[in-house]
């Protein structure tokens, strides 16, 4: 099953970068504010589910442009494919982009992908049998100190996100950290995490196919993935956080009263500081209007 992940993965590979060579040719379209698909995204999607489903007709699929359209509906196997992770880098020409395939077998994943066409790295894993990239056994970073560690995320860019929260939990990771990146494909960072690339990432938002691959990458690699306050049943929750056991634990320290699943004791501590921070920004307002207003000639 993992040789058909990888050529399925190749093949799509092999669609994206055709198309690289003249991607201002590529019709793009907008799913919605600042959420981009392309012909691209159909085509090479296409082209997986048409291998998965030559060599194993029965199984189900998930994938992101056509949801589960296509396979058994009622299959204890199920394919979760997101043909281009990265789809607004990949229009602009940026190369940071992969294709994400996995593998669940009665929800808990089994097989996973993610291959990067612009470097030709594969990365792949089988639960019980480790995470390699390019046939090389990969392992999460070492380091223990989070002040120590480069942490990846992704920004909100949607309406509706709750941008305002994620830019406390931003600055809160930043200020503990060494350095923080964001590349704009949350599998492939999930596989640098497994690779020691990077120590940690966290997101919000995210499908069932931006992470079904980079989550078992991460744990046949030795990481931990989960959400915000640290329980692994996170696939359809929106929120990831992954990291070297240490690392995860302490960023679960850190971001887990931002989780919509933590303890109201969290949010009341997560609240009353957001109330402070509001109205010393006030004050703040106050303060440079009033250094501004011309005195009084009386």
């Amino acid at each position: 099953m993992l040789n058909v992940a990888i050529k399925a993965a190749r093949t799509a590979g092999a669609i994206i970068n055709r198309a690289a060579l003249d991607v201002e040719a590529v019709r793009v379209s907008a799913k919605q504010t600042n959420d981009f698909v392309t012909e691209i995204d159909h085509a090479a999607e296409a082209a997986i589910i048409e291998i998965l489903l030559q060599a194993y007709p029965g199984h189900g699929i998930l994938a992101e442009e056509s949801g589960d359209e296509h396979g058994a509906k009622d299959s204890d196997y199920q394919w979760i494919i997101d043909p281009i992770d990265g789809t607004t880098n990949f229009i602009h020409g940026f190369p940071v982009y992969c294709v994400s395939i996995a593998l669940a077998v009665k929800g808990r994943i089994e097989q996973a992908v993610v291959y990067d066409p612009t470097r030709n790295d594969l990365f792949c894993a089988t639960r019980g049998r480790g995470a390699y990239l390019n046939d090389k056994r990969i392992r999460v970073a070492k380091r223990t100190r989070l002040a120590e560690c480069l942490i990846s995320t992704g920004f909100p860019y949607r309406p509706g996100d709750k941008l305002r929260t994620y830019l406390s939990m931003l600055g809160e990771v930043m200020s503990q950290c060494a350095a923080v990146r964001r590349p704009g494909a949350a599998a492939l960072d999930l596989a640098y995490v497994a690779a020691g690339f990077s120590d940690g990432f966290f997101e919000t938002g995210l499908k069932p196919w931006d992470v079904a691959a980079g989550s078992l990458l991460i744990a046949e690699a030795g990481g931990l993935v989960g959400n915000f306050t640290g329980e692994s049943d996170f696939m359809h929750q929106g929120e990831c956080l992954a990291g070297n056991p240490r690392i995860y634990a302490q960023l679960v320290t850190v971001l887990g009263r931002y989780s919509k699943f933590a303890g109201t004791q969290d949010k009341l501590s997560l609240a009353a500081d957001s109330g402070s921070d509001k109205r010393k920004t006030t004050l703040k307002s106050r303060s440079a209007k009033a250094a501004q207003t011309p005195a009084d000639p009386a």
